[in-house]
């Protein structure tokens, strides 16, 4: 499908990109389940690209229990040997078991904040951060919040949750509006 719509250098023409920019990356997120489903995307995707994790995505959904903190943060040996056995997901054994020890913590977060929807969106005052940057080479690998915020998952004992990461999901849950100006996106989410 050709559009003439202006859109982030970075979408390129992959359909599933393009789908994924329109719809998702930097719409405001408050669920949850789905703020859990990307911090382990996020996770799984360091050192490969966001095409790759999207492309498994659906496959993550049914390996992870689509992503119920709950049951992910109750399994064990066994179920890690079950999913590093699973090639439709990225089956790196520090990135699996990170995502088991990050639900554990996710839940001792919504004990002590409520939601992890609160704690999170405390990093940039409970709304999002807007920019406007003119060109995609001026969209930053890492803000001020997302340090603090990188900083504070690991001091809870959150892995795979760096500075850089943890900024990668702070603009696919929309706590910062990344979109370019003259992309059609900028507008619709400021």
């Amino acid at each position: 499908m050709v559009d003439d719509k202006n859109r982030c250098g970075w979408v390129g023409s992959d359909q599933l990109y393009i789908e994924y920019h329109d719809k998702e990356w930097g719409v405001p997120v408050y669920d949850d389940q789905i703020l859990f489903e990307f911090l382990i995307l996020e996770g799984a995707q360091a050192g490969l690209s966001w095409l790759t994790v999207l492309r498994k995505r659906e496959n993550y959904r049914e390996a992870f229990a689509n992503f119920n903190p709950k049951e992910v943060a109750t399994w064990n040996k066994k179920e890690v040997e079950r999913l590093l056995q699973n090639a439709g997901i990225i089956r790196n054994r520090l990135k699996v078991t990170s995502a088991i020890t990050n639900a554990q913590r996710f839940l001792e977060i919504q004990q002590e904040f409520g939601s992890f929807s609160a704690y999170q969106w405390q990093f940039v005052d409970g709304k999002p951060k807007q920019n406007a940057w003119s060109d995609n080479s001026q969209v930053p690998a890492l803000s001020p919040e997302a340090e603090a915020f990188s900083k504070d998952l690991k001091k809870r004992g959150f892995r795979f949750v760096g500075p850089t990461i943890i900024y990668a999901h702070m603009q696919a849950t929309g706590m910062v509006n990344d979109h370019i100006v003259n992309c059609f996106r900028y507008s619709e989410l400021s």
